[in-house]
Parts: C-alpha cells; sequence; structure tokens
C-alpha cells in the first residue's frame, strides 16, 4: 500500500466509485452503493449555500454521520453474503436493484449546501463481520481506498470514517493504523458488536489501545442483525428492527464499555455514538441506582457509570428541542456534534435543530455545531 503523499498524488479528481447509502434501508445493513444511471442524472440548479450565523458570526457546521457504499465492494461478497452475512428476513440490494438509488456527488453536495453542512465525515455500516480474514482485507482495503480517493478529490467538504475487519482484531488494528498515517482516514466507524460479541471483550483490547495511542475517532454505528433481543419481536409495523433495534444495540455497547471497565482501561480513547447514544442519555441514572439497590450484582467502577457519558461524544440524531436538551444537560454541551445521518430523512434539519434548543449560548451551539467535531475529526473550520 502506497503512503499518503504517494496515494494523494495518484487521486483522480473524479473519484468515481463511491455513492451515497441510506443506513436504514435493507441494503445499506450491507453497505453497498446502488451504481445511479448516470444519464438519467438530471442537472442540480445552483442555488446559494445557507450559511450559519450564532450571534452575529459566520460559523462552521460539521456533520460526523453520514453514509456511503462502494459498489465494487459487491463482487467481493455478493455470491456469500445471502449464505454467510447476517441477511435475517430482508431482502438484499445488488448493482441491478435501483430502489433507493440515491443522485450523483453534484445532487449530494446541493443537498449540504442547502442543510447548512460545511463539511461530512463519511463511513460505511459494517457488512463484513462475517468474513474471513483474506476477504476481509480485500473488502477493507478496496473500502478505504476509494473512501480516501473521494475525499482527497473534495477535500474542503469532505472527511474520511475508515472501515475495519473487528472480527480479527490484530488486522483491525494493522487497518486502523493504515488508514490514518497512509490514507489520511480521521477516523473508523465500527457496529455496536461483532457477531454476538460486545466490544468490551478483552480480545478487542488492542483494537481500543491503538485508537487511544492514535487519538482516532471511532464512530459507534447500530447493526440491526446485533441487536440482542428476540428478533421475532422486531417485525410488524413500525420498522422495529431500526426504530427500536439500533438505539437499543447503540445502549448495551456503550454500558458494556462503561460497566466492564473498557472506559477506564483507555480513558483517553474517543468514541462517538450515533443517534444520540441510544436510550443510554435518557435513562443512565438507573446503573447508578444499582450501585445501591443490588450491590452484590452492580460493581463499583472508578467513577459512578453516569459520569462515564461525560467521556463519550454524541450526534445530533434526535428529534425535539427537548430530547437536544435533555442529552446536553446530561452530557455536556462539548460532547454532543450535528449527524444527519444522510442520506435518509431522520434530520435534514440539523441546523434547525438546533438552534432550537433552549437555554444553550451563542458559544455552546458554535461548539456543538462545528468545533467539537473539528477537534475530533482533526481538521480546520
Amino acid at each position: 500500500m502506497p503512503n499518503r503523499r504517494e496515494f494523494l498524488k495518484g487521486v483522480s479528481t473524479t473519484a468515481a466509485g463511491i455513492f451515497f447509502s441510506s443506513c436504514c434501508c435493507a441494503e445499506s445493513s450491507f453497505g453497498f452503493a446502488l451504481e445511479p444511471r448516470q444519464s438519467a442524472a438530471q442537472p442540480v440548479a445552483k442555488r446559494k449555500p445557507r450559511e450559519v450565523v450564532v450571534g452575529g458570526r459566520r460559523v462552521k457546521v460539521v456533520d460526523i454521520h453520514a453514509h456511503v457504499r462502494v459498489p465494487e465492494a459487491w463482487d467481493l461478497v455478493k455470491d456469500r453474503i445471502g449464505r454467510e452475512g447476517r441477511a435475517g428476513d430482508v431482502t438484499l440490494a445488488s448493482p441491478d436493484n435501483p430502489a433507493n438509488m440515491h443522485n450523483d456527488v453534484e445532487k449530494h453536495l446541493a443537498d449540504l449546501d442547502e442543510m447548512g453542512i460545511d463539511v461530512q465525515a463519511l463511513s460505511i455500516n459494517p457488512f463484513w463481520y462475517w468474513a474471513d480474514e483474506d476477504l476481509a482485507r480485500k473488502i477493507i482495503q478496496l473500502q478505504n481506498e476509494k473512501i480516501a480517493e473521494f475525499c482527497a478529490a473534495h477535500p474542503n467538504r469532505f472527511a474520511g470514517l475508515g472501515s475495519v475487519a473487528l472480527q480479527h482484531p490484530s488486522l483491525a488494528v494493522e487497518q486502523m493504523e493504515d488508514g490514518v498515517k497512509k490514507l489520511g482516514m480521521r477516523g473508523f466507524a465500527i457496529g455496536g458488536s461483532v457477531n454476538g460479541d460486545d466490544l468490551s471483550d478483552p480480545k478487542f483490547h488492542p483494537f481500543w489501545a491503538k485508537a487511544e495511542e492514535l487519538q482516532t475517532l471511532i464512530f459507534i454505528h447500530p447493526q440491526s442483525a446485533g441487536t440482542p433481543i428476540d428478533e421475532k419481536r422486531l417485525k410488524g409495523n413500525g420498522f422495529l428492527d431500526n426504530v427500536v433495534g439500533h438505539p437499543l444495540e447503540t445502549t448495551l455497547a456503550l454500558t458494556h464499555l462503561i460497566q466492564d471497565g473498557t472506559l477506564d482501561l483507555f480513558p483517553r480513547v474517543k468514541i462517538c455514538a450515533a443517534h444520540g447514544g441510544g436510550y443510554l442519555p435518557s435513562y443512565s441514572s438507573r446503573n447508578d441506582q444499582c450501585l445501591i439497590a443490588f450491590p452484590n450484582l452492580c460493581k463499583p467502577l472508578k467513577k459512578p457509570p453516569t459520569e462515564y457519558l461525560r467521556q463519550l461524544y454524541y450526534d445530533s440524531v434526535l428529534f425535539t428541542p427537548e430530547d437536544m436538551r435533555h442529552l446536553i444537560a446530561v452530557v455536556g454541551p462539548s460532547q454532543v456534534v450535528v449527524g444527519t445521518d444522510y442520506p435518509t430523512l431522520w434530520n435534514r434539519t440539523p441546523v434547525d435543530r438546533i438552534l432550537a434548543v433552549p437555554g444553550l449560548k451563542d458559544e455552546e451551539r458554535i461548539s456543538i455545531f462545528g468545533n467539537n467535531a473539528a477537534k475530533l475529526l482533526k481538521i480546520s473550520v
């Protein structure tokens, strides 16, 4: 693999081979793009980008949660994923299935301008945790190189969050180091569990140690396939495997990292949780009370469980001013960043939702809009 300087010299300005992906639709569980039919694309009308102003100051907005897919990865797994991937009853997408197809880069940039997003971090939902080491190595190398190529072609608008094969922890460590040092990755996206194993499992300690050493961001995004309850109960009306299953998976992932002592072992690791951290910030005090109610079952940590929440970061994929106000009250404004979950419709008005939060000082809004994420991603805004 070339070093970062050699890689960037060879980047194409078109950065073909990467497309934008929903995180909540069937195909997105496996991270694939549906290749657009370029001939059908319509010209995108130019409009003035939205400028976000707080206290009379123009501020930059950084979105940490957006999804892409690398179509070429399909060729590596299309004959196996339905058999070996945890597909459940969903219909897998393929390059021939036009459902949920998103538009081209020009349309994407127009959407960002309309939303008031200046910089967006791109990531791929893990779909490869079933893959053996050789296949996982190929998938990750392909995806990371494509993301790096795309971001290098649009350096002022996009930052890359790489992929790792966390089911092979030593390989994941290697991929993380290569991603940071050779491809310029600003962080890495992982699922909320790995083949039924929690992220606090000691076999993942080398991964967390390397993330702490590199001071690179780890973005935890849940997967429906990892939902820790009977999948039958997540069927029926209401898209429950996503609406309930995703925040539940995140809640368990973060709680294990706290309760199993991972955050004590690696106190400087930088972790950001999707979807506002799931249910944990809304009911975290129950963990503290367990120390009193069931002291034989809830062992003390170095500090009360709720205090660890201020050691983590959370995106703003929440839906009311009160949701956001409560999250900020629990974890602090320094721990919250913008998330859109692009290209889904979970949060297409991220700026307005933060402006609507009552009681925030201007400097706190400015931090949430961009400064917090810029520090995590090591970018200038």
